[in-house]
């Protein structure tokens, strides 16, 4: 005899309680945040003293990687928008303000074990884009990264567009194509500043 399990109801019988979106969505910008602080280092840098540590990478490797990180945290927001139920406020939730505890209707087995793929994906890239943006930030300090003050304004101009979503206690999907577009603009940016590499 056929298991529960197996019969016509199986996506019922299989479901779960849907996690909070809020939980994914926010580390997630946390990471833009990191990346978009690149900005206060064009006003916050001072002159390096002669006895400074030396950075452990150079900086060539630290913006290839934060790029590789802008590149990910890129895919993870489409993966939001790929999956409005579990992440971007499908439904009655999506016109709640930004808060943690709204969570959506019931999910599926696979829909579950999604999401615990995101967040694993989400918090190793803000482990990642801290580190990376630091050491970016180093170099430009160091004096071998040397961009113009536009790109640094580009930074914080995606730091403003963040700054919003907490202000403005914006909505799951706004928050969420919100993220996505300053994640394309970062990727942009950090490309530019590969450019101006002097080491």
């Amino acid at each position: 005899m056929a298991s529960k399990r197996n019969q016509g109801g199986s996506h019922d019988a299989d479901a779960r309680i849907a996690p909070d979106p809020f939980a994914a969505v926010l580390p997630a910008i946390a990471a833009l945040g990191a990346i978009s602080s690149i900005a206060t280092i064009n006003w916050a840098a001072t002159e390096r003293a002669p006895d400074r540590t030396r950075p452990k990478r150079k900086a060539a490797t630290a913006l290839r990687e934060l790029e590789t990180c802008c590149l990910h945290l890129c895919e993870i927001f489409r993966r939001f928008q790929r999956n409005p139920t579990l992440f971007a406020g499908e439904g009655a939730q999506g016109s709640s303000p930004l808060k943690f505890g709204v969570h959506g209707p019931r999910v599926s087995g696979d829909a579950a074990r999604l999401y615990q793929q995101v967040m694993n994906d989400v918090a190793s890239m803000l482990v990642l884009a801290a580190q990376n943006a630091f050491e970016v930030m180093c170099a430009v300090e160091d004096g071998t990264v040397d961009a113009p003050e536009a790109i640094f304004f580009g930074f914080g101009e995606c730091q403003d567009q963040l700054n919003k979503l907490i202000q403005n206690r914006a909505t799951l999907k706004a928050s969420v194509d919100t993220g996505t577009e300053v994640a394309e603009r970062l990727t942009e940016l950090v490309r530019e500043l590969k450019k101006y590499r002097t080491d």
